[in-house]
């Protein structure tokens, strides 16, 4: 088929002159440009079926086309890193980080199981065959994977009310978890689904975390005061907890672990400010657990808890067990999936971008999954990348992942030599290292940015720390989720519409509230509607519309003056799509527009959304004259129609257009009509045409 495009600039004339369906009479023929376009039965990319068909066989070819080298690199990323290993460069750094953090990892592992409910020696076989097959399978080079302060609540907070941490069903499930946290997290990474986790904001994900690291804190207080704080994932009970025992409160503990505490956070923060003394930032943990070790050693304080016996040697291969509770863990699993896709791939990709490579989210994924799988079978609980460990092995200079094989080195060593050593740690010691690791996760920065840069942002922050504090963290989490995605439904359902004017001197269009100087013309509205359309904004689009016809604001008004509204453009550059529903809505609301006399127009629909108006039947009813590729065309065209009805409106005994030839029409409106120049500038004079080139854009009409 053909659509006609006004184009002011063209010097081909129409064949013949097309009348308009509506009310409004049709004036003298103007110049047009004939552009073919292609019949949408002809065009194979017009259908979402065949563009998801297109995209199926273009993977399958570069799959086909892939040689035995990207073949292994795609199923073990390591060999990207190995094949261009430099020895003399690399190696010493990476040993550096991966000793590092080998150092820090040891303590905060036993730490970490503790807040997870279960007896250190668990965080050190989490820490231990994880990293390895992660150094295999995974494509971040410097990530840093293990225990983490905020899964580790997570299983605190789901097991803890399905067993007694006493229990040895409660290690079974938190093994299961594993198990299960891996599988989707391979599932997902297989599917290509890690897309899904972009719908939750990041206002949700910090005011989420800034509440779980509060609610960490206040569950290692029974350390620091020396008797026993009920287990809540609630603020709440964990206050009246604190509150009630206060009687049974108890030196020792208090001032052993306090002092820990500050010297964690002076040496972790001469560590960030000052790049020759980072080291202390990775010595921090260990520091405070020799400190801690040295103090009760000496003092024998007996109101401190030690940790008590670890068992010596590495973890045996076992199966899973207590599949039978597997049903009420999937909520957590998935959610722990989705903190694991949120902080550790974010984290990933930072690190990628500035260490230079290219990272892939969906492999990384794939990879933290096979790690929680396999570390399953070795008595690991969910694991997933730390942002502090990541931190420092990104500081401490490491270039691939050997420096993570290193760490794990160190793991393997503490469990066959060290353990006996780690008997004396006291409690307060290790809940010292994970108040002070939370602390950084307390991101009221960010509240303060987004109350400055975006209220809806802080509100949802406001709104997820709220309820994650008070009501618990599964239900922090979903109505985090919910709000963020009802402000994203909010967003797509009312999307912004624009009244666009001219911008003086020229021919471009802008939005009237942005740039005031722009002004509009009599009897035509020119809206721009900024979203796709759809089945749940069309609604609001046409009540949008309907508004902007009654509501006038005349004070920027030039050209012909009529009292009503004839010419509704619509600008559809900025719409990507448009479906069934707004199809049906769009004849309907041509039909009311023709009932009342008024004629749509659309300004430069892009391939795919003239395609469906074409196929849907709308070309034809609005009318393929009324199809332009710029607004300014459109306003031209529509101007002349003003300007012809406010003619036949003061005229007594108008001749009709119908017994004129094209010719005639033709010669009329050039000879008696003001010019399109004089039209648009609302002048009421004569034209200059010795001042006009034919082969310019129409602008304002020039000063003499």
């Amino acid at each position: 088929m053909e659509i006609t495009y006004a184009s002011p600039s063209s010097q081909n004339l129409s064949s013949s002159s097309q009348r308009s369906s509506s009310n409004v009479s049709m004036p003298a023929a103007r110049p047009v440009k004939v552009i073919p376009l292609q019949h949408p039965e002809t065009t194979s990319s017009s259908s979402a079926a065949s563009s998801f068909g297109a995209s199926v066989s273009k993977r399958i070819g570069n799959f086909k086309r892939m040689t035995w080298i990207q073949w292994i690199e795609t199923l073990l990323p390591c060999s990207r890193w190995i094949r261009t290993y430099k020895w003399r460069e690399y190696f010493q750094v990476d040993l550096m980080a991966g000793t590092t953090v080998g150092i820090m990892l040891v303590p905060q592992a036993m730490s970490y199981a503790k807040l997870a409910g279960l007896q250190p020696i668990y965080g050190l076989y989490s820490g231990f065959v994880p990293i390895f097959v992660y150094a295999i399978f995974g494509s971040s080079r410097q990530l840093a994977i293990g225990p983490v302060a905020l899964v580790s609540l997570l299983v605190s907070n789901v097991l803890g009310g399905i067993a007694d941490s006493s229990d040895e069903s409660y290690t079974e499930l938190a093994i299961l978890l594993a198990l299960m946290v891996g599988i989707f997290e391979s599932i997902m990474g297989l599917l290509r689904l890690g897309w899904l986790i972009r719908f939750i904001s990041h206002a949700v994900i910090s005011g989420f975390t800034t509440a779980s690291a509060i609610v960490i804190a206040l569950s290692q207080a029974k350390y620091f005061l020396g008797y026993d704080v009920a287990r809540s994932s609630k603020i709440v009970p964990l206050i009246k907890s604190i509150i009630l025992g206060a009687d049974k409160f108890s030196w020792p503990p208090f001032l052993v672990g306090s002092i820990i505490l500050a010297i964690l956070l002076i040496m972790k923060q001469l560590g960030k400010s000052r790049k020759y003394l980072r080291f202390l930032r990775a010595a921090g943990p260990l520091t405070g657990v020799v400190l801690g070790t040295t103090i009760v050693n000496i003092y024998h304080p007996p109101s401190i808890t030690l940790v008590g016996d670890i068992p010596q040697g590495l973890p045996n291969f076992s199966i899973p067990k207590s599949f039978e509770c597997a049903m009420s863990l999937i909520p957590t699993a998935i959610l722990i999936t989705g903190v694991a896709i949120l902080e550790s791939v974010g984290i990933a990709k930072a690190l990628a971008a500035k260490n230079g490579y290219e990272l892939d989210s969906n492999q990384e994924l794939f990879g933290l999954g096979v790690a929680n799988i396999l570390g399953s079978f070795f008595s690991a609980y969910p694991t997933t990348g730390s942002f502090s460990r990541s931190a420092v092995n990104h500081e401490s200079g490491a270039k691939t992942g050997l420096s993570g094989v290193i760490t794990g080195i160190i793991m393997a060593c503490a469990l066959l030599f060290m353990t006996p050593l780690f008997e004396h740690i006291p409690q307060c010691a290790l809940a010292a290292i994970v108040v002070s690791a939370v602390m950084g996760l307390v991101d009221y920065d960010e509240a303060i940015f987004l109350w400055h840069v975006d209220k809806k942002d802080f509100l949802l922050w406001t709104i997820t720390s709220i309820t994650t504090l008070f009501l618990g963290i599964e239900i922090g989490v979903l109505v985090g989720v919910g709000a963020s995605l009802a402000f994203v439904i909010h967003e797509s359902a009312n999307p912004h519409i624009a009244i666009l004017g001219r911008l003086p001197g020229t021919t471009v269009y802008r939005n009237t509230q942005q740039y005031p100087e722009a002004y509009t013309y009599h009897g035509i509205v020119i809206v721009r509607i900024d979203a796709p359309i759809y089945f749940a904004n069309i609604s609001f689009l046409k009540d949008r519309l309907r508004e902007y016809e009654v509501d006038v604001d005349r004070s920027t008004r030039r050209g012909p003056e009529v009292e009503r509204i004839y010419f509704v453009i619509l600008e559809m550059a900025p719409v990507t799509y448009i479906d069934s529903s707004a199809v049906q809505a769009l004849k309907d609301l041509y039909q009311e527009y023709k009932s009342r006399g008024i004629q749509i127009a659309i300004s430069n629909p892009n391939h795919e959304v003239l395609l469906t108006l074409s196929k849907s039947g709308v070309v034809d009813l609005i009318g393929k004259e009324w199809y332009f590729v710029r607004a300014h065309d459109a306003v031209q065209v529509c101007l002349q129609h003003v300007q012809s009805l406010k003619e036949t409106a003061n005229a007594p005994n108008p001749l009709p257009d119908d017994n004129l030839s094209f010719l005639q029409r033709l010669l009329k409106s050039r000879g008696e009509d003001l010019s399109i120049a004089e039209l648009e500038s609302g002048a009421q004079r004569p034209p200059d045409f010795k001042n006009t080139d034919p082969k310019l854009e129409p602008l304002l009409s020039r000063k003499s």
